[in-house]
């Protein structure tokens, strides 16, 4: 696998570092699981307005339609997951889920016969160097 990053280097926004870093670790991991051989990832962000916008896309099998809200429930796995290499115990989504709706952002996920898509909405930082202000 190769994985790219496209992305302008200003993006800020309001989160706690460390708990951003899991949500995006989180969905690094997943693509990576769930990707053909020999396929690129591509991780995608932007601001649209008031929010930051983080896309993982990866080539690898459909995610049927009424299962793409049940994948954030905690311990829920496909049924072709529970079969494959890929071990985890069904809660990374959960956990990302939690700790982006926390931050006031969204997360969800689209699936096609070409890619898949999980996408982070968070607010963005009101502050251009990303930074809170400090009150004197």
């Amino acid at each position: 696998l190769t994985c790219r990053v496209d992305a302008p280097e200003n993006l800020h926004v309001l989160a706690d570092p460390d708990k951003f870093a899991r949500v995006l670790d989180n969905l690094l991991r997943n693509a990576v699981a769930y990707s053909y051989e020999n396929t690129e990832i591509l991780i995608r962000a932007f601001q649209n307005g008031q929010e930051v916008a983080v896309t993982f896309f990866n080539r690898g099998d459909k995610i049927p339609e009424q299962k793409l809200v049940l994948i954030f429930d905690k311990f829920y796995r496909l049924d072709d997951a529970r079969q494959s290499a890929t071990g985890g115990a069904g809660l990374g989504l959960a956990i990302a889920k939690e700790i982006v709706e926390l931050h006031n952002g969204r997360i969800f996920a689209q699936s096609d016969d070409s890619q898949t898509a999980f996408t982070v909405l968070l607010p963005a930082s009101p502050f251009p160097s990303g930074e809170l202000m400090r009150q004197e």
